[in-house]
């Protein structure tokens, strides 16, 4: 009952915080009550999975259980970086997926039973990895943003929306910085898992190792690009949107075929 109730609170302010956005483009400005209950909606959600956890006595680590997490992670990202960066529109994308990966979470519950005992070293890859796919994961919207602003600026198309983003060069520079951020803790993931997981390459764990090296790849050689080849516009959008693609691969692809195609755990 509980659970239900926190679903319905939280759901709600992220539905009115995301119309608040919206409504925002129109006079460019972010509204205070939006970002008052996106934060609202933040602190619910994180209320309804310590609940979870309590209830399960441990982490629950199925699909819709881990996607629901990341995206409060996300969603925390994003309103600590909005403090000072001008990313709070990106919540117009992120704060609806958050409500939806909480709704579904909610709707399917999972039966698996949940991890428990972790040791610190475990809890410290698995904390770094879920931080890294959620600031590449705003990364990739950021990405998505920057293209719309380019077909608008390169069509000579004008309007409100164009009007209440940040220019095309502060827009690819927090780009920058969120991918720089996510492949530090991206690295510090990929560091814990060959030192304190006993066979990365196991059958079970290999892809996972495999795409998110691919992605730590892409990402690093973006990074490299943008310093000594000064790589921007299309070229910085394309290989953070490949690169994250890996990233949810490796994440999610092989929970997608086990619980959802398969009807296994």
């Amino acid at each position: 009952m509980i659970l239900n109730t926190l679903t319905s609170i939280s759901f709600l302010f992220y539905l009115v915080s995301s119309i608040g956005l919206i409504k925002s483009i129109q006079n460019s400005r972010i509204s205070k009550f939006s970002m008052f209950c996106a934060w609202l909606a933040a602190l619910t959600h994180t209320g309804f999975i310590a609940v979870d956890i309590i209830n399960k006595q441990g982490l629950d680590f199925s699909l819709f259980s881990i996607a629901n997490f990341i995206a409060l992670i996300i969603v925390f990202f994003l309103l600590l970086a909005a403090l000072s960066k001008p990313v709070a529109k990106l919540g117009i994308l992120l704060f609806p997926s958050a409500a939806l990966f909480l709704l579904l979470h909610t709707l399917f519950p999972s039966d698996a039973p949940a991890m428990t005992g972790l040791s610190i070293e475990m809890l410290a890859h698995i904390l770094t990895s879920i931080s890294a796919f959620s600031l590449l994961a705003i990364a990739a919207v950021q990405a998505l943003l920057l293209t719309l602003q380019n077909y608008y600026l390169k069509n000579h198309i004008t309007g409100k929306f164009l009007q209440s983003l940040v220019s095309l060069q502060a827009m690819e520079a927090l780009l920058f910085q969120m991918i720089s951020v996510g492949v530090g803790f991206l690295s510090i993931s990929l560091l814990t898992g060959f030192v304190f997981i006993d066979d990365l390459f196991a059958q079970h764990l290999v892809h996972k190792t495999i795409l998110s090296l691919l992605a730590w790849v892409i990402f690093s050689c973006l990074l490299l690009g943008k310093k000594y080849y000064g790589w921007r516009g299309k070229t910085a959008i394309t290989w953070t949107l490949y690169g994250f693609l890996s990233l949810v691969l490796a994440y999610f692809g092989s929970k997608l075929v086990l619980e959802l195609i398969l009807d296994r755990v």
